[in-house]
């Protein structure tokens, strides 16, 4: 079951960055979808990319100012599934909220 993002969503500048780095799905993970949300939190944040278009440690510093400008500033936690533990993976992957999905 997935919870309610606890900040405005910028669906229109998700879409657009994520057609623009090739994002295939991004979702919204963690605090953000809790209730201990708070003004200090960050924003987790789960990607997949298309296949082939794995970026390097510049785009993805790129793809996270970019997403933190689209939130208002907020910090941005910027991860893929394969960064999450195998303990908690399944987890995070059935509470995450999509917010885009290419296709």
């Amino acid at each position: 079951m997935t919870g309610t993002p606890h900040v405005p969503v910028p669906y229109d500048d998700i879409g657009r960055i994520s057609r623009k780095h090739h994002i295939r799905k991004l979702s919204l993970f963690g605090s953000v979808l809790r209730e201990d949300f708070g003004p200090e939190s960050d924003i987790d944040i789960l990607v997949e990319f298309e296949e082939g278009h794995t970026p390097g440690f510049f785009r993805l510093f790129a793809i996270r100012e970019e997403l933190s400008r689209a939130f208002g500033g907020k910090e941005i936690d910027l991860l893929t599934p394969q960064d999450l533990s195998r303990y908690f993976r399944d987890d995070v992957l059935a509470a995450a909220e999509v917010c885009y999905a290419e296709g």
